[in-house]
Order: C-alpha cells, then sequence, then structure tokens
C-alpha cells in the first residue's frame, strides 16, 4: 500500500491482532490495514503510538517519520540496519574521492535539469503566453553542466538552471498563488509552503529507499555534508523534484483542490525544535488542506512509469529503489555510470 500519513489530531496508532488501526481521540477507528501491507510511516503533528504497534511495525521493517505541520523533519525511528559494514565502508571511501563525487554528482545535476527542462516544455505547451527563453536559459545549464570540471562549477550550472525552471513554473500558477522566489525556510506564501511541504515528504520516502537497499541516506556526493543533514537522500531527491513534487502543486492549485486561505501563518514556535528558531513563522496548511495534499501526493506515487533499467512499469515509488539499488551497484564496483531517472 501507499505510505500511510497520518495527520488527524490526537489520533493514536494501534495494533489489533495482525492489523495496524488508527484512532480518533475519542477511541473511534479511522483506518485499518494488515500489518504486513504497511511499508512507511508518516506522523504528521501530535500523533501517538502505542509500543506494541511501534514494535510490530518495526518487526516488520517499517520506518517511522515524524514532521511538524510545516514538514520539518522532528525525528526518524527505523529498523536495524542491514548488517553491511563492508558496503558502507565502501560508501564512505567513495564520499572522499573527489573524481567518484563529480561524475556522480554531474549525472544527478543533469538528471534534475533535463527533468526540470521536460516539465517546463510541457507548461509552456499548456499555457502558450509564458516564453520560452527560459526553457533555453536551461539548455544552455545542461551544456555547461557536461562541460564542468569542478563541483562548484557543477552547482553554478544547477542552480541557474533552477532559476529559470522557477521562473517558468511560477508563471503557471493560477491568480492568487504568486511568489517572487523559493524561500524554504521558513516558506513566505502557500506556494513555498506547498514545495517546502512536498520535498520533506520526498527526501523520507528517498531515505527509506537507500536504507532499503542498505546505503547511509547522510553520506552524499552532490549536496556538501552538514551535520544532520541526509546529504544522500538530498542527492537523488534533486531528480524526482520536478516530476513528484512540483507536479503535484501544479495540480492542486491549478485545478483548485486547494486554495490560498486554506493556509494560516505559522505561530512562533509552531511545532519547532530548539535547534531550529530561526525556522519559526511561514506558513501550513489547515487540516482539511493536508489531506487532500496528501492524497494528490500519493496518487503521484503510485502512478506507473516505464523504468529504463527494470525493463518494464513501475510506481514512482518504486522508482526511487530502484534508483537506490544502482547506485549501490555503482559503490560497488558492479557499473560504472550512474544514470538519473529521467522522463520523455
Amino acid at each position: 500500500m501507499p505510505t500511510l500519513y497520518i495527520t488527524e489530531p490526537g489520533a493514536r496508532i494501534e495494533k489489533e491482532y495482525h492489523r495496524i488501526l488508527v484512532v480518533n481521540a475519542d477511541g473511534e477507528a479511522l483506518f485499518s490495514a494488515p500489518l504486513v501491507h504497511v511499508t512507511d510511516v508518516v506522523i504528521v503533528g501530535s500523533v501517538g503510538v502505542t509500543t506494541q504497534a511501534m514494535l510490530s511495525l518495526l518487526a516488520a521493517g517499517v520506518s517511522f517519520s515524524i514532521i511538524s505541520r510545516s514538514g520539518r523533519l522532528l525525528g526518524r525511528l527505523v529498523p536495524p540496519a542491514e548488517g553491511n559494514i563492508f558496503l558502507r565502508r565502501e560508501q564512505y571511501r567513495r564520499a572522499a574521492d573527489p573524481a567518484f563525487c563529480l561524475e556522480v554528482a554531474r549525472a544527478i545535476a543533469l538528471g534534475k535539469l533535463k527533468n526540470q527542462r521536460a516539465f517546463a516544455r510541457r507548461i509552456c505547451r499548456a499555457h502558450p503566453n509564458i516564453p520560452p527563453e527560459d526553457i533555453e536559459r536551461i539548455s544552455r545549464a545542461i551544456q555547461g553542466a557536461e562541460r564542468e570540471t569542478d563541483m562548484d562549477g557543477l552547482r553554478g550550472q544547477e542552480g541557474t538552471g533552477a532559476k529559470a525552471y522557477f521562473r517558468i513554473f511560477r508563471s503557471a500558477l493560477r491568480a492568487g498563488w504568486e511568489f517572487e522566489k523559493r524561500s524554504r525556510r521558513p516558506p513566505g506564501d502557500p506556494a513555498n509552503a506547498l514545495l517546502s511541504f512536498g520535498y520533506s515528504l520526498l527526501t523520507q520516502n528517498i531515505m527509506t529507499a537507500l536504507e532499503v537497499a542498505g546505503l547511509d541516506p547522510y553520506d552524499g556526493f552532490f549536496h556538501a555534508d552538514v551535520y544532520g543533514r541526509p546529504a544522500l537522500a538530498l542527492d537523488l531527491v534533486e531528480e524526482f523534484r520536478a516530476l513528484i513534487v512540483d507536479s503535484v502543486v501544479l495540480t492542486v492549485i491549478n485545478k483548485r483542490i486547494l486554495t490560498p486561505d486554506e493556509f494560516a501563518p505559522a505561530p512562533m514556535g509552531e511545532a519547532q525544535p530548539a535547534k531550529f528558531p530561526q525556522e519559526e513563522g511561514g506558513f501550513y496548511m489547515k487540516q482539511h488542506a493536508l489531506k487532500r495534499f496528501l492524497r494528490a501526493y500519493n496518487a503521484r506515487l503510485q502512478t506507473a512509469v516505464i523504468h529504463p533499467q527494470a525493463g518494464r512499469a513501475i510506481t514512482y515509488q518504486k522508482c526511487f529503489e530502484a534508483q537506490a539499488w544502482q547506485l549501490r551497484r555503482l559503490i560497488e564496483g558492479k557499473i560504472d555510470v550512474y544514470e538519473p531517472f529521467l522522463t520523455k
């Protein structure tokens, strides 16, 4: 089944025989599913879990992510990692090799830029009034990324292409959702709140896929290592940003699934750990809007697409695992090149 998102304030996760049960604050059942069908659990806000349910889910290999209403990861509980110390040592050795990191980072940056260009072209076809010049700027960034010989230059090309892409993205939004630029911590408007929340969800999905493949989500090749930041997960997030999150955000906005008045300014100190005081404020979705967004996000994850390496149609959620396993084979020396997932 898709990832289980629990958002009801005061809800509680319980175990009932071989099933997982979600009840509200009054003890009324909200949701029930066989334990074997649950793959991930994401708790949003003030949701509880019984010890029996937690132990049963961990025994079944299910991880928990706890995030705030604004999308900040507050904590993560995972089953014991695969006991392959040799794989982890090789990952860390590869992460210390500048040449290896540059080539993996190049593939990741090119995957992101090419998927952004493909999505931007779709936007321009649907909105003929949007000038196409920024698509050419993305193409030039792709050409530049192919030639760059150092990480700083590669990041510069990726950033240039992303700015051009977001100019197109912003132009396609329905009136009332406009924003000047991407703002993250905190998001300064409802559209940025949707993007940031979606990217947080995507990061949790990618972390799970990397853990399934036996890799350490915190030691990456493109993103610089920063204490507490899942650098490798953020690496793999890049090629899926436009395909998953941006696509969902554009859909829920332009199809009026959500409206700007369904957002509220986050109260100071909203569910933020003390170590993130600079991230207070911003915007967050109200309860019913949050549920509709999660339904749209989950539907996107369960969309089937042809994966080149798999040679068949699999869901986007399975694509995350396929990319994680491909990265593992690269680290182990079983393949020579990492190929990002590209849309047509």
